[in-house]
């Protein structure tokens, strides 16, 4: 029998028995017209293969798979063979686990248990209530966003939902490298990276969720600690460590007859006093417009204690006190372009990006943009200045 004979039986076959596959390759390549003071590379070269499956193994239960294995030319990404199950990696693995769990529903209730992905926020951009939503800032203004380890359990009564999820083991966001250019160091410093100190203790969050004629409402809680890090230094020595966190969080939307108004809000505690406490907040507005998607909207910041850390990293609190932007315009089945800006409020940073996607047949997609900030070196935005670049991705769907 030929391959591709085999091949058709056997996905039949799969699909008989409840089993669907997909993934893609992507190839991408980026190019920045400026050096750094502490990385000269100009092009960067990426390469992804994704594989993600799906069983349905009973009426009441799927269990849901997904692995990366990838690799790039400006050594972000791992070059030992290793798997990771965890993302703890400073820099991307080579082979990693993206998702692996079970969703098992019966009546009301709905349990996810292993690795997955879990999205609490409400508005676009900024989402102050994701605390369960880790990300690979390796670019900065380029994120992804990380599985984590948890149990979630998700009971689902008429208008009301009630989500709780329990995390045993922590995943951190993945923060720039010290010797590329995502990380603005104070001068040609030889900084020696000591690693992660990890949190021990599990993580807990609840979330209520209400929908009522003409809105929605939300509230959420969460005890545990910030997937973003604080450094501690010694001399060059630099280690990274999670500070506790507790929050309040809360959002809403509201839509008219003209736009839909979201907001949502968390106020960040501090238990052990390793940081500051402090509320942000989003107010947002969003229209459709035949093929168009507008949404324009501001973020703010209140501190309310300031303990400071000059070594602290967290792109949330860096778009804040910020008007924030996106238009989306589909020109048909095959193309779309898209742009998203965020701009400070004392126009101390700007960060831009136009983007073009087009579907060439029926396997690959063609993506093209381009990327700008400036700003002050002061500003959380401004210290990339240098970093405006342009890329272009081929992917092939199967």
């Amino acid at each position: 029998m030929r391959i591709g004979a085999a091949w058709a039986l056997f996905t039949a076959v799969a699909a008989a028995q409840g089993f669907t596959q997909r993934g893609f390759l992507e190839s991408g390549y980026t190019a920045f017209p400026q050096t750094a003071p502490n990385d000269s590379g100009r092009f960067v070269a990426e390469a992804l293969l994704r594989y993600e499956a799906s069983w349905q193994a009973a009426p009441w239960l799927k269990v849901n798979g997904s692995v990366d294995a990838r690799t790039d030319s400006h050594r972000q990404t791992a070059r030992e063979f290793d798997f990771s199950f965890d993302d703890r990696t400073i820099r991307r693995p080579a082979f990693a686990l993206r998702r692996l769990s079970a969703i098992a529903n019966k009546g009301k209730f709905t349990v996810e248990l292993g690795r997955q992905f879990i999205r609490w926020g409400r508005v676009d951009i900024l989402n102050p209530e994701d605390r369960f939503a880790p990300k690979d800032f390796l670019n900065v203004v380029n994120s992804d966003f990380l599985g984590v380890t948890a149990a979630r359990v998700t009971y689902e009564s008429g208008a009301d939902t009630l989500d709780a999820v329990w995390q045993p083991w922590f995943t951190p966001s993945r923060t720039p490298l010290w010797n590329q250019r995502w990380t603005v160091p104070p001068g040609p410093l030889p900084i020696r990276d000591l690693g992660a100190e990890y949190p021990a203790r599990h993580q807990f969050g609840l979330r209520w969720n209400h929908v009522g004629r003409g809105f929605e409402l939300g509230a959420s809680y969460f005890d545990g600690f910030n997937h973003l890090p604080l450094a501690r230094a010694t001399g060059f020595d630099v280690e990274r460590y999670y500070p506790r966190l507790r929050l309040y969080g809360a959002d809403a939307a509201v839509p008219t007859r003209w736009v839909t108004i979201k907001t949502e809000a968390a106020y960040f505690t501090a238990p052990l006093n390793q940081t500051d406490e402090y509320l942000l907040y989003v107010v947002q507005l969003e229209r459709q417009q035949g093929n168009w998607i507008f949404v324009g909207g501001y973020s703010g910041e209140v501190v309310t204690k300031a303990i400071g850390n000059p070594l602290a990293f967290s792109p949330e609190r860096g778009f804040a006190r910020s008007a924030m932007g996106r238009a989306e315009y589909t020109i048909g089945p095959t193309r779309s372009v898209a742009a998203t800006g965020v701009a400070r409020q004392n126009g101390a940073g700007t960060w831009l990006r136009g983007e073009y996607s087009q579907m060439v047949g029926r396997h690959w997609r063609v993506t093209g943009g381009v990327t700008w900030i400036r700003g002050d070196g002061a500003d959380f935005l401004g210290e990339y200045h240098r970093n405006s670049y342009a890329s272009v991705a081929l992917r092939y769907s199967f």
